[in-house]
Parts: C-alpha cells; sequence; structure tokens
C-alpha cells in the first residue's frame, strides 16, 4: 500500500473519532481576529514578521526567551484554570509560568533551540495534513512526525533550528497581517463587498498551509544565504 492510499484508509476510518484539535474553529478563531484587527495594527504585523521572518537568525537568542516566556505563560494559565477557581488564578499563572520559563531558556538556550525546532516542524507537517484534507482526529499524528524529524535535525544542526523556528514564526505573523489587510479590502475597499479573507481561510483547506509553509522555506533559503555572509555568527 503506497502512503496516499494508507493516509486516506486513516481519513476514511478516523469519522468516528472526536478530534483533539478542530481545524474549522481554529480557522474561525484566526478569522475573528483580523475582523477585529487595525489596518495600523496590521501593518505593524506586517512588517515584524517580515524582519522576523529574514532577520530573526540575528537575534535569536531574545526570540527563544520571549517564546518560551510565551509558552510558560500559556501552560501557566492552563494549570491555573484546572487548580484553581480564585479570579486573580489565571493572572498569577501565567506570570509564574512566564517568568519561570523564561529564566529556564537563558542558561539552556541550545536545548530551548531544539525544543522550538521540533515545534515547528511539528506544525509545518500539520499544516501538509491540513492542506491535504485528511481527518482532523489524526493531525496529532501529523504533528508528532514532525516534531520528532523537527527535534532530530536540530540537536544535529543547531542553526537549522534557528532558521526553522524564526522563518516559521515570522511567516505566521506576517500571514496574519496580510489577511487582516485584505479583510479591510473586502469591507472598506472593494464596492460591491467581496470575501477573499473569508473564503481563502474557511473554504479552501489548502490556502493556510501554503501561506505558511512557502514563505517558511523562502526565508530559510534567504537566512541561510545571510549566515553564510556573517562568517562571525555563533550559537
Amino acid at each position: 500500500m503506497d502512503m496516499i492510499s494508507l493516509l486516506a484508509t486513516v481519513s476514511e476510518q478516523a469519522t468516528a473519532v472526536s478530534p483533539l484539535f478542530d481545524v474549522n474553529e481554529a480557522k474561525l478563531s484566526l478569522y475573528t481576529l483580523i475582523s477585529e484587527m487595525h489596518w495600523l495594527f496590521a501593518m505593524l504585523l506586517l512588517s515584524v514578521g517580515v524582519v522576523y521572518m529574514l532577520y530573526g537568525w540575528r537575534i535569536f537568542r531574545a526570540l527563544v526567551v520571549i517564546s518560551f516566556g510565551f509558552i510558560g505563560m500559556f501552560l501557566g494559565m492552563l494549570s491555573a484554570d484546572k487548580l484553581s477557581t480564585n479570579e486573580h488564578a489565571l493572572m498569577w499563572g501565567g506570570v509564574i509560568g512566564m517568568a519561570l520559563f523564561a529564566a529556564v531558556a537563558v542558561p539552556l538556550m541550545k536545548w530551548c533551540v531544539s525544543i522550538l525546532g521540533a515545534i515547528a516542524g511539528g506544525i509545518l507537517t500539520s499544516g501538509i495534513w491540513i492542506a491535504l484534507d485528511l481527518s482532523d482526529a489524526y493531525l496529532p499524528a501529523g504533528f508528532i512526525v514532525g516534531f520528532i524529524a523537527g527535534g532530530l535535525i536540530s540537536f544535529i544542526m543547531l542553526k537549522v533550528s534557528v532558521m526553522l523556528f524564526t522563518s516559521l514564526g515570522g511567516s505566521l505573523i506576517t500571514v496574519t497581517g496580510l489577511l487582516a489587510l485584505l479583510y479591510q479590502y473586502d469591507v472598506r475597499v472593494s464596492d460591491p463587498m467581496t470575501f477573499y479573507s473569508y473564503n481563502l481561510i474557511l473554504t479552501h483547506p489548502w490556502f493556510l498551509p501554503l501561506a505558511v509553509i512557502i514563505p517558511t522555506v523562502a526565508g530559510m533559503f534567504l537566512q541561510h544565504k545571510f549566515i553564510k555572509n556573517s562568517p562571525n555568527w555563533e550559537m
């Protein structure tokens, strides 16, 4: 059985399994986010995203600390929500988690870079899974494959990991800004009103993954060229 047939079989068998991650709900949340975003903030995201994607390797240490701080904040808020009913628990859980993870990231920089590279690999393979319109129920399997592959590559070649997670992060920010600007065009500029942003996000499963993966690959290629011309750059 070839790979396509295997994936198709898995997709057919997944109808009775409830998904761990609802892709459609995530897309709707993204559309809600861009619909509420001011065009000036969208321009700021676009500018920051391009710099992040192309030159993130220059400031990757700060980006690693910030990224782990956000991971810690999310995990801290999640833990606080499960363990306490206090109205201030979420805030303190987020603050403590952010401070703890950011502090840990400084002395364990190379390990944290590898973890972020593994997460980036998982996001990319999840994107491919979504682009192929396979079942959401087995999306974590696609993530795990990329997570393992990204982790292995990261431990062998740390510079590749830096290029991977900075290119992916910049690509995500850039695409969000572009979609917010496209929404502004739909509702404020186009006459009659168009629905390009809605259709691209919610009706075409291949669009968002490709919109993220293609700039990520381009960003990695350009970062590689920039790093080659900076011989003094070290991990």
